[in-house]
């Protein structure tokens, strides 16, 4: 067994234990630095992490190894891979948001290419211009160069997955389910396409068995912003899930975009207030977003970019502040804030472009390094 799959059983008997969510980890790792470490601890010193309690302390001493080599044996049945945040395929954007998954199961495959991404979400119920504007967008922005990350479902993000497909692109389904029940039934043959063809994965961060469930969908939601540079909402109601995305991009730093709708359409009034409010930005063609991202969108056309992981090397004030920070020591996220006095989430959406930009490494601890480019001569 190599250490990368030690480490990834860890990750997985921590995801597996009773009582433990992603935050949680997240604080244990913070606290422990290391998976091994968690597993080493008291039932004291685990309840003195902050959000550990009794059953959750209970349930990181009673995990074993058992569990997770059933769930490893269920993935491997269906073709599944189990990522864990050591593994150089694990999203590069999903480490910088406050509760990223302790493991996540592909089918198909992540690129680096892959960190250069857009979320395009919406409503499940939606009208035709819905759905002609998200195939749209999505064969505009797969055409660029943009990985489309969407939640694979009805409506608004199947067609954003079969626009960036159509185009020639690649796209991502992250599901709210387990991997053995992907939904809906009706756009199985969509997710197939993308593993069979090579043009992306289908991700989801719960356990193989896992079925259908309403609560677990909004959860997913962190998943596709976390993954990307930015949002773009595409019709949304005003209790619209799509605005669950929208928030949580906004939490993590990230651009929200939104396409205007007919304003006596319920269908629009969600993306329409967004709008109003100055919470989105309104898009009106690719350009626009292209221009909201700045230096990674000056890499970017709409007829592609040759090599889209790999943005030109240059720098915003809060990136010039972070690299200002890395030059003296390695250090964490929460250390990086404090040195730079930037708010958190800035600091995390930065972390993403800089390590998009190949100047930034995470290495193991939660601690990021800094990699400058060697002069040309």
């Amino acid at each position: 067994m190599t250490d990368l799959d030690h480490r990834r059983r860890l990750y997985l008997r921590l995801a597996l234990a009773e009582g433990v969510g992603p935050l949680t980890v997240r604080r244990l790792l913070d606290h422990f630095s290391q998976p091994e470490a968690v597993f080493g601890a008291s039932r004291g010193q685990l309840q003195a992490v902050e959000g550990v309690g009794p059953k959750a302390a209970a349930g990181i001493l009673a995990a074993d190894d058992r569990a997770a080599e059933g769930e490893l044996a269920l993935a491997a049945e269906a073709g599944v891979s189990v990522l864990c945040p050591d593994d150089p395929a694990y999203p590069a954007g999903l480490r910088h948001i406050p509760d990223p998954p302790p493991v996540l199961y592909a089918m198909g495959d992540l690129r680096e290419a892959d960190a250069v991404a857009l979320g395009v979400v919406g409503s499940r119920r939606c009208t035709h211009y819905g759905l002609a504007q998200a195939e749209r967008f999505g064969a505009l922005l797969g055409r660029a160069g943009f990985t489309v990350v969407s939640g694979g479902a009805r409506g608004i993000d199947a067609a954003a997955h079969r626009g960036a497909l159509a185009a020639g692109g690649r796209t991502v389904a992250v599901m709210g389910c387990g991997l053995n029940h992907l939904y809906p039934p009706e756009n199985r043959k969509l997710f197939r396409q993308i593993v069979a063809d090579g043009r992306g994965a289908v991700l989801s961060e719960l356990p193989m068995a896992i079925g259908v469930k309403g609560q677990n969908f909004p959860r997913r939601n962190r998943i596709i912003s976390g993954m990307s540079l930015g949002v773009l909402i595409v019709e949304a109601a005003r209790r619209s899930g799509s605005l669950i995305t929208a928030r949580l991009a906004i939490e993590q730093g990230k651009d929200v975009f939104a396409i205007p709708g007919r304003v006596d359409s319920p269908f629009s009034a969600g993306t329409n207030q967004l709008i109003a409010d100055g919470a989105a930005a309104l898009v009106q063609n690719i350009e626009d977003i292209l221009d909201a991202l700045d230096r990674v969108g000056e890499t970017m056309t709409a007829e592609g970019a040759a090599e889209p992981a790999a943005p030109q090397v240059k720098l915003t004030g809060d990136e010039s502040k972070i690299m200002a920070a890395l030059a003296a020591m390695e250090l964490a996220l929460d250390e990086i804030a404090s040195r730079t006095g930037l708010p958190a989430h800035h600091v995390a959406a930065a972390m993403t472009t800089l390590t998009i930009k190949g100047l930034v490494a995470q290495k193991p601890g939660g601690v990021f390094a800094g990699r400058w480019p060697s002069p040309r001569g």
